[in-house]
């Protein structure tokens, strides 16, 4: 925090935490992402019956710099990979980025989970591209990567979905 005192003017500033460039500016609306997963390495069951994960492990720069871009608070869909392919839970962002623990050379970072709530039902890759408000999430567009942000509307219309 800081306060500047000129003649003209009175100048206060507060300091929020933000990650990149000016083109990824800081919002203090809470965002929303998608995070996948494959349930035979990782599942939602073992995610709820640990309380809380530390997200590490991504080695793509794309999903690495989603992991970067979010903030505490944030919302996150669980999504089963593989097999399954089906968003099945909901959990929050409980510590932002930090350097991935997991990484022994690189720029890799890391967020900290907790589980919030199972959906009543999954909600299939096949429903999501078969509904016409959610034809342009990156989960159609880009399938391979593992992290990625969703609008509010695309993560409320699974979640309305899913029950």
């Amino acid at each position: 925090m800081a306060i500047e005192v000129n003649r003209r003017y009175l100048r206060f500033e507060i300091a929020l935490p933000c990650w990149g460039t000016l083109l990824n500016y800081c919002s203090p609306m809470k965002n929303f992402w998608l995070v996948k997963q494959e349930p035979s390495s990782y599942s939602w069951l073992d995610f709820k019956k640990e309380g809380k994960t530390n997200w590490s492990g991504v080695r793509n720069y794309t999903a690495r710099n989603n992991l970067r871009k979010m903030r505490q608070g944030d919302e996150v869909l669980f999504y089963h990979s593989g097999e399954e392919k089906s968003a099945v839970g909901v959990a929050r962002v409980k510590r932002p980025a930090y350097p991935d623990p997991t990484s022994s050379e690189g720029d890799w970072s890391a967020v900290d989970l907790v589980p919030i709530k199972a959906l009543a039902r999954p909600v299939t890759l096949a429903e999501i591209k078969q509904a016409p408000r959610l034809r342009k999430m990156q989960l159609i567009r880009q399938s391979r990567l593992s992290v990625m942000p969703l609008t509010k509307s695309e993560f409320e219309s699974v979640l309305k979905m899913g029950g």
